[in-house]
C-alpha cells in the first residue's frame, strides 16, 4: 500500500463557471484556469500520481499544452487512473477537502462523491469529500481563490 497527497489552488473571478468534483456549482464566481479549473479533481490527480511516484499533474497535463485548454477535468482523472493501472496500481480510497468561503456546497457533496467514484471506477464508499471555510482568513476567506487537498491510498496489484 502507498499513500499520496495532493493540493491545488485556483483564483476566482466573476462570471466563470465553478466546477468542483465534476459538478457545476451555482455561484457568481468560477476558477481561473487553463482547463475547467476543477480544483478538487486536480488535487485528487496529484494525490494519486504522487502515491505511485509518477510526479504530478503538471508533468502529465501541462497548462501550457493547448490540447488541455478548457478540458473537462474528469478526463484528466480518467487518464490518471489509467496511468495507475498501467503501473500496476488500484485505488484503495480517497479523502478530500475543499476550502472555500462561499458558496456552501454541502448539498452538492453526494453528487460529487458519486461522479468522482464513477470516474475512477471505485465504490462511493471509497471516495470522501468534505468542505470547510477558512473563517474569512487568507485568500480563501476573502473569496479571492479556492483550494483543495486530497489524500489517497493505492495498492500494488499482484
Amino acid at each position: 500500500m502507498r499513500i499520496g497527497i495532493g493540493y491545488d489552488v485556483h483564483a476566482l473571478d466573476d462570471g466563470l463557471p465553478l466546477w468542483l468534483g465534476g459538478v457545476k456549482v451555482v455561484h457568481s464566481k468560477g476558477c481561473v484556469a487553463h482547463s475547467d479549473g476543477d480544483v478538487l479533481i486536480h488535487a485528487i490527480c496529484d494525490a494519486l500520481l504522487g502515491a505511485a511516484c509518477l510526479r504530478d499533474i503538471g508533468v502529465h497535463f501541462a497548462d501550457t499544452d493547448p490540447q488541455w485548454k478548457g478540458i473537462d477535468s474528469k478526463i484528466l482523472l480518467q487518464k490518471t487512473v489509467a496511468l495507475l493501472s498501467q503501473n500496476g496500481y488500484s485505488i484503495g480510497n480517497v479523502d478530500s477537502v475543499i476550502m472555500l468561503q462561499q458558496p456552501k456546497i454541502k448539498d452538492y457533496i453526494p453528487q460529487m462523491q458519486t461522479i468522482l467514484a464513477q470516474t475512477m471506477g471505485i465504490a462511493v464508499a471509497q471516495m470522501s469529500v468534505k468542505a470547510t471555510t477558512t473563517e474569512r482568513l487568507g485568500f480563501v476567506g476573502r473569496e479571492e481563490g479556492i483550494a483543495a487537498q486530497a489524500v489517497c491510498t493505492i495498492v500494488k496489484e499482484n
